[in-house]
């Protein structure tokens, strides 16, 4: 039942997909290595928020395309450029899979991240 649930859910997406909420500079996109910085919200798909950068007041850095942090997030940033906020929607294989991470997000979870993309360094 959970494969088919999967298979013919119409919200469920292979990957990465960004939805702009508001636009950026159209023009300064990362480079691979290029350090980012973010502010984001994380939810599950009961919209449970389960981390944000702004609850804690301080934006988020990584590096670009390196592995850092989860594979949805290095496509989909990837394809914003500064100033940009996007929903950033990852499936389980662009997020953290059949394992999940225990007592935060469940097994084979679809999570959206409310991403804006601050500045580059």
């Amino acid at each position: 039942w959970k494969l088919l649930r999967l298979l013919f859910a119409p919200d469920y997406i292979m990957g990465v997909q960004v939805e702009t909420i508001s636009p950026g500079d159209g023009q300064t996109f990362p480079k691979t290595g290029q350090t980012v910085v973010v502010h984001y919200t994380g939810t599950l798909e009961d919209g449970q928020k389960f981390d944000s950068s702004r609850d804690r007041g301080k934006p988020f850095k990584f590096k670009i395309g390196k592995g850092e942090v989860i594979k949805g997030w290095d496509h989909g940033v990837a394809q914003m450029s500064v100033g940009q906020r996007a929903k950033i929607i990852c499936s389980p294989d662009y997020a953290y899979g059949a394992i999940g991470h225990p007592g935060i997000i469940p097994p084979n979870a679809v999570l959206t991240f409310d991403v804006e993309l601050l500045r580059l360094e």
